[in-house]
């Protein structure tokens, strides 16, 4: 371990920094990986004595690295970043005077925001809208085609599933699904849709599926490989500091 009267490095493959910060409003050891950009913070008592500090890192190497890891998975939504729609990767950008977000180009333009305090919320309010919208369009075109009816749609941030189906024709989908390309909410939409006739996964589902989209399984295979990276995206109107 190197050791400064500002930082601690510790650890292997790789190191961990850590920031050291004396308070004298600290009455116990405070550990933070910032959500903004994985940096970690150790916060001390004045006169606790160092060594006492050191032995809390260690034994709290796990959790750290456990922490750092899914800081470096979110990508939180401000000014300046970049974030998909509709496949497409654009860059957040503040419009002065604007009221509503749009699109133009690769940017998208979202109203003044000085403290940054709004801007995820509201980029995650127009997907949502966007989303609904979209998956409206094509649950209905899917639903005709096979002359059946569903209840409602209902948009939820799901981690487990894409869409489900109950019995009583009401959908459900993750509204992230608008980040993914047309084809590919398309896809979740249809899937969803033949639940109405096919409350399974049996060869008959899956065959009425192919006869909605015949490349179906080059959508599903998108979903494998990078749904993901749309469950990393933070909307959240401050990131949230991870706490030992």
């Amino acid at each position: 371990m190197r050791i400064d009267t500002r930082t601690a490095t510790f650890g292997n493959d790789p190191e961990i920094e850590v920031k050291l910060r004396r308070s004298v409003q600290a009455r116990r050891l405070n550990l933070r990986v910032s959500g903004l950009d994985g940096r970690v913070t150790l916060t001390m008592p004045r006169n606790l004595p160092l060594a006492e500090a050191l032995a809390f890192l260690r034994e709290k190497e796990a959790w750290l690295r456990s922490a750092m890891a899914r800081a470096q998975l979110s990508h939180h939504i401000r000014i300046g970043s970049d974030i998909l729609l509709r496949g497409q990767k654009l860059r957040i950008t503040q419009a002065p005077g604007q009221r509503d977000i749009r699109q133009i180009g690769g940017d998208l333009l979202v109203p003044n925001d000085p403290k940054g305090e709004r801007t995820g919320p509201r980029v995650a309010a127009y997907f949502k809208t966007c989303a609904q919208k979209e998956l409206l369009l094509a649950c209905d075109l899917y639903a005709e085609k096979l002359g059946r009816r569903f209840s409602a749609i209902n948009l939820r941030d799901t981690r487990s599933r894409w869409g489900s189906c109950n019995i009583q024709g009401r959908l459900m989908f993750s509204w992230r699904l608008i980040m993914a390309p047309p084809e590919v909410l398309r896809y979740v939409a249809a899937h969803e849709v033949v639940h109405l006739a096919h409350m399974d996964h049996s060869p008959a589902f899956w065959a009425c599926v192919a006869r909605l989209m015949p490349d179906y399984k080059l959508h599903r295979q998108w979903l494998r490989e990078n749904g993901t990276q749309l469950h990393g995206y933070c909307f959240k109107s401050r990131p949230a500091e991870e706490k030992g």
